[in-house]
C-alpha cells in the first residue's frame, strides 16, 4: 500500500505541475469565448528598462516660505501618481530619491505623448480675478496647493460631462471669497492661469454664485465630453503640485533595446536553470531528479506572484535577482543532498540519513536565507529604482526557495522511500568498505510517513520499506 501511495502522490503531482507550466506560458483560447488566456509569464508587469518608456528626474524647491519641503514633496509624489493613473498609465512609478529629487518612470510611454510634454515642463495653477496686464500681475486668490482633488465627473441631472474640483479648507475659503466677488460683478469672470501668470488665460469661467462648500463643478465651453472632461481635469490638475519642479534629467528608452535586454536575459536564465537540472539529476541520481521536479515547482510560482502582486514590476536587476534566489534554492539542495550522503557513509540506512540529513541541513539553510532576505529588504527600503526591482524579486525568490527545499523537496523525497528504502545506486549514495551499518534504535514518526525502528521488533513487523522486505503492494 506504501508504494501505491507514493506512485499516485507522484502522478498527482506531475499533472499538477504540467497544469501549472501550461497556465504559466499560454495564450490558451477559452472554448466558447472571445478571451484568450495569456499565461503568468505574458502578464507579468515589465519595468522600464525592458519594455522600454520615460524616465524623468525633477528637483524639487518649496513654492512658499517656511514650508515643509519633505512633506511637500511626498504630497507632490501622491499628485503625480494620481494624474499618471488617471491618464491610463497604471504601471508607472513615483518615488522620492534622497531628500529634494522625485524620480518618475513610465513604462511603455513615448516621446511623442502628451504625458511627455506635460511632464518635461510642470505648471502650476492660479485663479484670479482679472487679467494680467504688461508687467502689472493680478492679484492670485487660488493656487495649487489649495486644490485637493480634479477629476472628470458626470451629472446626471443635466446629463452633462464636466469636472469636479475639491480644495483644502483653507482653499476652501479662498474660493468662497473668490466667487463671493466674482458673482457680485458685472463680468462673473474667473481666469485660470497654468505657468506664469501672465498674457492670455488658460481658460475663462463664469461664476453665477458664492460656492462655500469647499468644492465646485466646471462644465460647458469646450468640456463636452468625457475625453474633453478629463483632458480639462488632467491640466487643472497639472498645476496643483506642492513644490516648484525643476527638470534635471530626462530620457526615453527605446522599446527595442528593452525586448533585446528581456530576451537575452530569459535566454540567460533559461539556459543556467537547465545546466542546474543536469547537473543535479547527473550528481544526485533519483534525488536530484526529484530536486529539480521541486526546482520547476518553484519557476511556476515565481512566475505566478510575479505577476499577481500588484507592485512587483519585472526589471533586467530583477531578472538578476530570481536567477540568484535558483542559486540559493540549488544550495539548499546541494546542502541537504550533502548531509544525506554523509549520514548514509557514517553506516546509516537511506530512510535514517534522509531523516538526519533534512534535520541537520535545516538550520544552515534557514540562517543563510534569513540573512539574504534582511539583506533585501534593507536594499528595498533604501535603494534605487533599480536595485528595488533587484531586491524584491530576490525577496521573493528566497522566500519561495525556502518552501520549495525545506517542504517541497522533503515530501518528495519521502515519498520515494517506500519505492526504494535500500539500493544506494539510484540515488547515488556511497559507503567505504568496512563501514558497518548502523542499527538505530529508536526513530519515531507517524502514520506511515514516520519510521519506527526498535531492535526488539521482528523483521516481520517492520515496514517492508524499512527492513528491505519484497512485497507485491
Amino acid at each position: 500500500m506504501a508504494k501505491k501511495r507514493s506512485i499516485i502522490k507522484y502522478i498527482i503531482t506531475a499533472i499538477l505541475v504540467a497544469i501549472g507550466i501550461v497556465l504559466c506560458f499560454g495564450p490558451i483560447p477559452v472554448a466558447g469565448t472571445d478571451y484568450i488566456y495569456n499565461g503568468f509569464a505574458n502578464s507579468i508587469s515589465l519595468g522600464l528598462d525592458l519594455s522600454g518608456g520615460l524616465s524623468i528626474v525633477y528637483d524639487c524647491e518649496p513654492t512658499r516660505e517656511n514650508t515643509n519641503l519633505g512633506s511637500a514633496i511626498d504630497a507632490t509624489v501622491t499628485r503625480l501618481s494620481q494624474i499618471l493613473y488617471s491618464e491610463g498609465y497604471s504601471e508607472a512609478t513615483v518615488k522620492r530619491q534622497g531628500t529634494s529629487r522625485i524620480r518618475i518612470e513610465v513604462p511603455s510611454a513615448k516621446e511623442s505623448d502628451s504625458i511627455f510634454t506635460f511632464l518635461e515642463n510642470p505648471r502650476t495653477l492660479s485663479m484670479t480675478r482679472e487679467k494680467a496686464s504688461g508687467d502689472l500681475l493680478p492679484k492670485i486668490w487660488i493656487t495649487g496647493d489649495d486644490v485637493t482633488d480634479v477629476y472628470a465627473s458626470y451629472n446626471s441631472q443635466d446629463s452633462t460631462w464636466g469636472v469636479s474640483m475639491k480644495f483644502t479648507n483653507e482653499g476652501a475659503q479662498k474660493f468662497a471669497d473668490l466667487t463671493k466677488e466674482a458673482s457680485s460683478a458685472s463680468d462673473k469672470n474667473i481666469y485660470i492661469y497654468l505657468g506664469e501668470v501672465k498674457g492670455e488665460p488658460w481658460n475663462t469661467l463664469t461664476c453665477e454664485t458664492e460656492i462655500k462648500d469647499g468644492a465646485t463643478f466646471i462644465s460647458g465651453g469646450s468640456i463636452n465630453s468625457q475625453a474633453s472632461a478629463e483632458e480639462y481635469a488632467f491640466s487643472i490638475m497639472s498645476g496643483t503640485f506642492n513644490v516648484k519642479l525643476k527638470l534635471i534629467e530626462n530620457s526615453v528608452i527605446s522599446a527595442t533595446l528593452g525586448r533585446e535586454a528581456l530576451t537575452y536575459g530569459l535566454i540567460a536564465g533559461a539556459v543556467a536553470f537547465a545546466i542546474i537540472l543536469i547537473i543535479m539529476g547527473i550528481r544526485y541520481g533519483v534525488f536530484g531528479v526529484l530536486a529539480d521536479l521541486a526546482l520547476v515547482i518553484y519557476m511556476i510560482l515565481m512566475l505566478f506572484f510575479l505577476q499577481a502582486i500588484p507592485f512587483v514590476q519585472l526589471t533586467l536587476p530583477g531578472i538578476a535577482g530570481i536567477i540568484l534566489s535558483l542559486g540559493m534554492a540549488v544550495d539548499g539542495n546541494i546542502i541537504i543532498f550533502e548531509r544525506i550522503r554523509e549520514e548514509y557513509a557514517s553506516g546509516k540506512k537511506i530512510p535514517y540519513a534522509v531523516k538526519s540529513g533534512f534535520k541537520k541541513a535545516f538550520w544552515p539553510i534557514f540562517d543563510s536565507n534569513i540573512t539574504t532576505i534582511v539583506t533585501s529588504i534593507i536594499l528595498y527600503i533604501l535603494g534605487t529604482t533599480a536595485i528595488k526591482g533587484f531586491a524584491i524579486t530576490l525577496l521573493l525568490g528566497i522566500v519561495l526557495s525556502m518552501f520549495t527545499t525545506l517542504v517541497i523537496t522533503r515530501f518528495l523525497v519521502k515519498w520515494y522511500l517506500p519505492l526504494n528504502a535500500t539500493n544506494p545506486k539510484p540515488v547515488c549514495l556511497y559507503r567505504k568498505e568496512g563501514v558497518e551499518e548502523v542499527v538505530e534504535e529508536v526513530v519515531t514518526e507517524e502514520k506511515g510517513e514516520e519510521i519506527v525502528i526498535d531492535p526488539a521488533v521482528s523483521a516481520k513487523q517492520t515496514p517492508d520499506y524499512i527492513t528491505g522486505g519484497d512485497t507485491n503492494e
